[in-house]
């Protein structure tokens, strides 16, 4: 096995960590085998952030064909920068780590700190790793040790693995709520064609508030709300708002949801004070029904347009229920990005806001589990 190059001699490269244990140096070159070259140093560089079922097949497959890995993993001032909810560097190598144990003594990792990182000016690299998205670089690269005189890094493209629609599996795609690190979708297959019914089991579950109660006087809503939204300001995701009095208070302290669904009720009795919501403060009205005590295709398919139309356009939406949109949480939660923030009202205590993170989308994904196809 080689030893790496000492970074500390390459611009724009740090190195953070290697969990690597090191043996004696090896001559430069591949070996055959009777399954093909075997490369001595291979390069992988990315962000690896939410490790998933494409990036377990990249490094799965980087090394079957490298005896050892270099993976350069994207510092956090160049992460964060593209988006602030990508985790810490020492996250993403920890879950990396994690996911391989039992490679993990191939695998070395540094700190990635420009765009090439070490690959145009590496003496002990033979291969470098890349998706059919990053062959271009590749080849970018393969140049530059050309002009220098370098041997050429042999490319190793590996194939995206897809999610369920059919496209790739993409950390991005992750954190904007679409898919889970499998690349399945976070909502069980039945309730796209089937009305669901909520079970006994489920609904005691759903007693107990699902986040942060926020108290204040049932009265006065709004000053529980100016704490909610003190709390949430410079959030990542959407603010949702389920039911008519959350909504028309939220519209009333100058800050309206951007996505809200109201059903004209409060405490299951007509509410007079949804006349006073404002439906030209938003892009979209959209109408859906879903009996109380159930979940339909319909709320469904609606929430899914409002989540998109905030996430490609950034467009608001109104979503009126004819029945009741109580339940409508354990589908928001699953479709919305990471960091988008629901609230809704605790009649009596105050307002609940919760996050929406992986934990928040799992939890909802055993519950809905839990539903029965109605009969």
């Amino acid at each position: 096995m080689g030893l790496p190059h000492n970074p500390t001699n390459v611009p724009g490269w740090v190195r953070r960590q290697s969990f690597a244990v090191k043996a004696a140096v090896t001559p430069r070159g591949t070996q055959s085998t009777g399954g093909g070259k075997i490369y001595q140093v291979g390069l992988i560089g990315g962000t690896f952030d939410r490790f998933h079922a494409g990036h377990r097949n990249l490094l799965v497959s980087a090394l079957s064909q490298c005896q050892t890995l270099e993976v350069w993993v994207t510092a956090d001032s160049i992460a964060r920068a593209k988006d602030s909810r990508i985790n810490p560097w020492e996250e993403r190598v920890e879950e990396i780590k994690q996911a391989l144990d039992s490679d993990s003594k191939r695998l070395e990792f540094y700190e990635l700190n420009d765009l090439h990182g070490p690959a145009p000016t590496h003496n002990q690299a033979d291969a470098i790793i890349c998706t059919s998205d990053t062959k271009p670089e590749c080849e970018t690269i393969n140049s530059m040790r050309q002009e220098t005189g370098m041997p050429q890094l042999e490319i190793i493209c590996v194939d995206h693995s897809m999610s369920w629609d059919g496209r790739p599996i993409s950390s991005s795609r992750i954190r904007f709520g679409e898919i889970d690190r499998e690349g399945h979708r976070w909502i069980p297959e039945s309730f796209v064609t089937n009305e669901m019914v909520l079970t006994p089991e489920v609904e005691a579950e759903l007693k107990d508030p699902f986040g942060q109660l926020i108290p204040g006087p049932e009265d006065e809503p709004s000053r529980a709300m100016s704490e909610v939204l003190a709390l949430t300001e410079g959030g990542h995701g959407p603010l949702i708002a389920v039911g008519d009095v959350t909504v028309r208070t939220l519209q009333d302290v100058g800050r309206p949801a951007d996505i809200g669904l109201i059903d004209g009720c409060t405490k299951r009795r007509v509410w007079d004070g949804a006349e006073g919501i404002d439906r030209s403060l938003y892009d979209f009205v959209l109408d859906c029904s879903s009996p109380a005590g159930r979940l339909t295709p319909s709320l469904l398919s609606t929430c899914e347009t409002a989540i998109s139309s905030w996430r490609d356009g950034n467009k608001s939406s109104l979503i009126v229920v004819e029945g009741e949109e109580d339940l409508a949480p354990l589908l928001l939660h699953p479709l919305a990005p990471i960091d988008s923030v629901i609230i809704y009202g605790q009649p009596g205590k105050g307002v609940v806001i919760r996050w929406c993170g992986e934990d928040a989308k799992q939890r909802c994904r055993r519950l809905l589990n839990g539903f029965e196809v109605s009969e």
